[in-house]
């Protein structure tokens, strides 16, 4: 097992306005206001309300109105949202509610009855506080991005959007999230980029930060112009593993780690660095204000305001296998989820033990109501599922790709280290057998072989495997120092792989696509702009980083350590 020097805390940095701590936030806010009566402090959902609450109040003490007050009853909400959240556990169904939607119409216009009457300064705080304020308020909005409110759920500390949920279990919480709340959020954020004056970053709690439209702009811009990275979570998983603890230089203190999301922008954060002090905002945002930039033009059309590729590692070195498990065809995930597109993946191999191995499609000739059969027993605990009478059990080594469209019956074996290259759904794992294994709260995960049965490919069998889905390589083009292959997808999937073994420069073009890619061999490797566009951008071994489509064309290149060695990169953008 090798050490890198994974950077953990990616950033742009720049100059512009940043203050700290409540009271010179609201000591700026107060000389910022001038004749202007009302201050809107917006939240997106997740945010420690109390907190910002608290705040304000001791400085406008009397005059602080809680959004939440404005609201529906929450019996209503509950059943306002009820045709989104299902009975399922895990699944919902995409929201298509506007945050207006949870407000109560009287008593907002009580509300902006009293603000119109009021003699002095009003605050208004809460998801929603722009709506019910008048035009002309000052607008301050608190982000939040998901991985941290995901930490919170996980905590209980943090209500949904016009309902307390805190007691519910984490499952649930994500669900009401994940199809209804940040939809809602994102939707009614967007309409108010051009409103806000000063955003506020709270993810570390009692430490607040300030910076103001200009400077927070300024970091968009920077950013969408030069190659950049997200901020990686990792998380442990019931079958983790200890590689990612060297490589990224983690918590040797926990058991494992079996998840890390390097590149999913509606999940991540970004980091602008403002005057060398850490500002943290949801990396969905540069989604959002600047897709055609970031994604492509022919991208945007396609997918648009969505980040369509998505890379993460599964680390089951020391581990175990993860769950057998399938994903949906494109036409159930839009009748059953409201999804637009699917959970198409890919598994390339970055390390692997000798006795590593992929479960990957049905064995030819297989029983499929036997093997359904067996799967359901297996689920009411009558059996043990025998994976390998009807799956296929594949040997891999490092370098290898599995190609995995919708519908393919899958699993990674322990001893792997995988980077998943997939598209951005990351939800809809139908588990069909979870090697009689406990999550990590100490109950079985969910199983879904009623679901998994109605998309299972049973075509794709040990031959189909083999011609179409195991290591489709192929030489494109080559020079002085330099291979290029394509790799996949299935042309099934919309991601088109390919990889560079090079010593020398290679000159690459974003084909008006975001270009994804991730540093498999070497220490070092310097991005650069032929005319001089960007800076140098340095990335290190296992990084994952993002080429906005506007970038056009940048080489790569090995650099300091890996200075006249062979290096080795894998790139992901949107086929047309």
């Amino acid at each position: 097992m090798r050490k890198a020097n994974y950077d953990k805390f990616p950033s742009t940095k720049l100059t512009g306005m940043l203050v700290q701590g409540w009271d010179s936030i609201i000591s700026m806010l107060k000389k910022k206001m001038d004749a202007r009566k009302v201050l809107a402090v917006d939240l997106y959902t997740g945010v420690y309300e109390e907190e910002v609450l608290g705040a304000f109040s001791k400085e406008f003490s009397g005059r602080v109105m809680n959004v939440r007050d404005l609201m529906k009853p929450e019996k209503e909400i509950q059943a306002l949202t009820e045709r989104f959240m299902t009975e399922d556990v895990l699944f919902g169904y995409v929201t298509n509610l506007r945050l207006e939607d949870y407000l109560d119409a009287d008593k907002v216009a009580a509300a902006r009855k009293q603000i119109s009457e009021a003699k002095e300064t009003i605050v208004i705080i809460g998801t929603g506080a722009a709506v019910v304020a008048p035009q002309d308020a000052m607008v301050v909005y608190a982000d939040m991005a998901r991985w941290e409110i995901q930490q919170r759920f996980r905590r209980h500390e943090v209500k949904a959007l016009g309902i307390d949920n805190r007691n519910d279990a984490v499952s649930l919480q994500y669900k009401r999230g994940y199809f209804n709340d940040w939809r809602v959020c994102d939707r009614y954020k967007e309409r108010l980029f051009d409103r806000v004056e000063f955003w506020i970053d709270t993810h570390v709690a009692g430490t607040p930060k300030m910076i103001d439209k200009d400077t927070f702009f300024k970091g968009v811009e920077a950013t969408v112009n030069t190659p950049f990275r997200v901020v990686p979570f990792f998380d442990p998983a019931p079958w983790g593993g200890q590689w990612m603890k060297e490589v990224c230089d983690l918590d040797r203190e926990r058991e494992n780690f079996g998840w890390c999301f390097d590149c999913v922008p509606e999940e991540n954060s970004l980091y602008f660095e403002v005057n060398g002090v850490r500002f943290e905002l949801p990396s969905v945002d540069l989604v959002l204000l600047k897709s055609k930039e970031l994604l492509g033009e022919p991208v945007e059309a396609r997918f648009g305001k969505d980040f369509p590729i998505r890379f993460d590692f599964l680390d089951t070195m020391g581990g175990g296998n993860l769950s057998l498990q399938v994903h949906p065809t494109t036409q159930f995930i839009r009748d059953s989820f409201g999804m637009y597109y699917t959970q198409d993946e890919s598994y390339y191999m970055v390390d692997a033990e000798e006795d590593a191995v992929v479960y990957l499609g049905v064995k030819t000739g297989v029983d499929k109501e036997a093997m359904i059969g067996d799967l359901r027993k297996a689920q009411k605990g009558e059996l043990v599922f025998d994976a390998e009478k009807y799956v296929n059990k594949i040997p891999t080594k490092k370098h290898d790709h599995f190609l995995i469209p919708g519908g393919t019956v899958h699993c990674s074996g322990a001893n792997s280290m995988v980077l998943e290259i997939s598209s951005t759904p990351n939800l809809f794992t139908f588990k069909l057998w979870d090697w009689q294994r406990l999550g990590l709260d100490g109950k079985p995960r969910p199983i879904n072989v009623e679901r998994g049965k109605c998309v299972i490919n049973w075509n794709r069998d040990t031959e189909y495997v083999n011609e179409h889905l195991r290591n489709q390589f192929k030489e494109v083009a080559s020079g002085d120092g330099w291979i290029e292959e394509r790799t996949g997808l299935h042309p099934n999937e919309f991601i088109e792989t390919r990889r560079h073994r090079f010593s020398s420069p290679v000159l690459h073009h974003t084909n008006d696509s975001v270009n994804v890619l991730n540093l498999l061999e070497g220490e070092e490797a310097v991005v650069e702009s032929p005319t001089h566009a960007f800076e140098p951008f340095v990335v290190h071994y296992a990084e994952t980083f993002i080429i906005p489509a506007g970038v056009k064309e940048y080489t790569i290149a090995p650099y300091g350590k890996s200075a006249g060695k062979e290096c080795v990169t894998i790139k992901a953008y949107v086929r047309f």
